[in-house]
C-alpha cells in the first residue's frame, strides 16, 4: 500500500485547517517580502496594519504549501451568504456536518464578558457556538481568573448559523471551534483597543520562529493545559515550535497528545470539540493517534519536505454543503 504523505496526514488531521485564501499572512501577520503580494493585499483587510515578525526564508516554501493547502475555494464564495445572516435559528440546538463544512442550528451566544474572559472583535459576528462551546469559555476564563486578573482574549467562534465565513477561517463552521489568544489582557478595555482595526496580540515565539519567546510563560502554559485536560476538547492547534519546546520541557507529556502541530498558532490556539451528544448529524474527525505526538510525526514539521514542498496547481472542488444546512440558510433569504 502506498504510504499517504506526512502533509497530507497532517492536512487531515487539521481537516481543511484555517484558512481558504492566502489568509496565513492574516494569521501569522508575516510582512513584505514573504506575504505583502499584491493580491494578498487587496483581499486581506487590514493587511497593512498586520505586525510585522518574520519567520525565517527556511519556513517559507512550507508557509506557501499551507496557504494552498487550505485554498481552493473560488472567488464567489469569499462573499460567504452565511456572513449575511444576523441571529440563529430557533429551537433546539443541533451541530450539523464537519467543521470545514458545516452549520448549527440553535447557536446560543457567548456573552461579551465573563468571568476570566473577555470576547473581542465582536463586530465580525462571530461570536455563537454550541452550549458546550461556551461551556467551555466560561469553564477556561474562571480557570484564569484563579491564577489572576487577567483575561482571556477569546476570538472566534461561529457564525450565527455557521456556515463558511467570508474571511481568515475555513472552520469554525459547526459550532465546535474557538480561537484563544496566548497573550491575557489587563483590562476588557485594553483587549479591545488592543486588537482595533484587526490588529493581533504578538507571537509567542522567538523571531526566528523557532522557539518559545519572551512573551512566554507559566500562564500560557497553563492556558494550553487547561484546555487539553478539559473532557469534551477534541484537539487544539499551536505551532509546531510551540509544541516542540513543550515536548522537550514536559516531563509529563501525556497531556500534549491534544496539541496538534499547525503552521500560525504562535499568537493564539485554536480549540476544537469532539461532536456533543445528541448531535447525529455532526461529523467527528479521526481519533488523534495514541501517544503524544512528540516523536517522528512532529520532526517532520522541521524536516526537508516541509520546507521545501513546492506549490501545486489548480484548485479543490468545493464539498456540496450539508442538506440539513441549506433549510437554515433559505429561512434567511441568503441561499
Amino acid at each position: 500500500m502506498r504510504k499517504r504523505p506526512a502533509f497530507r496526514a497532517a492536512i487531515e488531521d487539521h481537516n481543511t485547517a484555517e484558512s481558504k485564501r492566502p489568509s496565513i499572512c492574516q494569521e501569522r501577520r508575516y510582512a513584505a517580502p514573504r506575504c505583502a503580494l499584491p493580491e494578498a493585499r487587496r483581499l486581506l483587510p487590514g493587511f497593512s496594519t498586520m505586525n510585522r515578525d518574520l519567520l525565517p526564508a527556511t519556513y517559507a516554501a512550507a508557509l506557501l504549501l499551507a496557504t494552498w493547502l487550505t485554498a481552493g475555494v473560488s472567488g464567489a464564495a469569499l462573499a460567504s451568504p452565511w456572513a449575511q445572516v444576523t441571529a440563529p435559528s430557533n429551537g433546539p440546538t443541533r451541530v450539523i456536518g464537519g467543521v470545514a463544512n458545516g452549520c448549527i442550528a440553535g447557536a446560543q451566544t457567548l456573552p461579551a464578558e465573563g468571568p476570566g474572559y473577555v470576547s473581542i472583535r465582536r463586530e465580525r459576528k462571530r461570536f455563537y457556538g454550541h452550549a458546550e462551546l461556551l461551556r467551555l469559555v466560561s469553564d477556561l476564563g474562571r480557570s484564569q481568573a484563579r491564577r489572576g486578573d487577567d483575561l482571556l482574549m477569546v476570538g472566534d467562534l461561529s457564525q450565527a448559523r455557521g456556515g463558511l465565513m467570508s474571511s481568515a477561517h475555513r472552520s469554525h463552521q459547526n459550532g465546535l471551534d474557538v480561537d484563544i489568544w496566548f497573550k491575557l489582557a489587563p483590562s476588557a478595555v485594553a483587549a479591545i483597543r488592543e486588537t482595533a482595526d484587526q490588529a493581533d496580540p504578538p507571537s509567542m515565539l522567538t523571531q526566528d520562529g523557532e522557539d518559545l519567546g519572551p512573551l512566554w510563560g507559566d500562564d500560557q502554559k497553563a492556558l494550553l493545559r487547561a484546555a487539553a485536560d478539559h473532557p469534551g476538547v477534541d484537539r487544539i492547534f499551536v505551532n509546531p515550535a510551540i509544541k516542540r519546546a513543550l515536548c522537550r520541557s514536559e516531563a509529563d507529556s501525556a497531556w500534549l497528545r491534544k496539541l496538534r502541530p499547525w503552521f500560525g498558532h504562535d499568537a493564539h490556539f485554536h480549540i476544537r470539540l469532539r461532536c456533543p451528544d445528541a448531535s447525529a448529524e455532526c461529523e467527528q474527525q479521526a481519533a488523534i493517534p495514541a501517544g503524544d505526538g512528540c516523536g517522528r510525526e512532529l520532526d517532520w514539521w522541521f524536516s526537508d519536505e516541509a520546507r521545501k514542498a513546492a506549490k501545486p496547481s489548480g484548485s479543490r472542488a468545493e464539498p456540496a454543503m450539508p442538506a440539513a444546512c441549506r433549510p437554515l440558510l433559505a429561512a434567511t433569504g441568503q441561499q
